[in-house]
């Protein structure tokens, strides 16, 4: 794989992750949701209108357009998996964003995402 196809996946993932942020900003705004007429209609009309769940809509659209121009480049079966980036970028922008938990156990995962993809990232060029 070539630098500029992995730019377009890591670029890919970052507006993933970027809208899973967005989408998170956006429902901490509404709080938890019960299964419930009353509930689920105050969240829609609050979602509707949220900065944040608009911008996280947007980067999906973004990260699927710029996917699709990877998926001309690279073999599914290496650019899929590299998906998983996207675990070790989010957790560690919950933990800056959200005050979420970066236990070590969750560090040790991230170490082996990020192994894993270095791997599978150089599987490429030798097939």
């Amino acid at each position: 794989m070539n630098r500029s196809s992995f730019a377009l996946i890591l670029i890919g993932v970052g507006l993933n992750a970027a809208a899973q942020l967005m989408l998170k900003a956006g429902a901490n705004r509404v709080g938890p949701l019960d299964m419930n007429a009353q509930s689920l209609t105050f969240a829609a009309r609050e979602l509707a209108f949220s900065g944040p769940i608009a911008g996280g809509l947007l980067c999906y659209v973004l990260s699927v357009v710029v996917w699709i121009v990877a998926l001309t480049r690279v073999d599914v079966s290496i650019a899929y998996p590299m998906l998983s980036i996207g675990y070790a970028v989010n957790a560690v922008a919950a933990w800056m964003l959200f005050g979420e938990a970066l236990t070590p156990m969750r560090m040790t995962g991230i170490v082996v995402i990020i192994i894993g993809v270095y791997i599978l990232a150089g599987s490429g060029r030798h097939a």
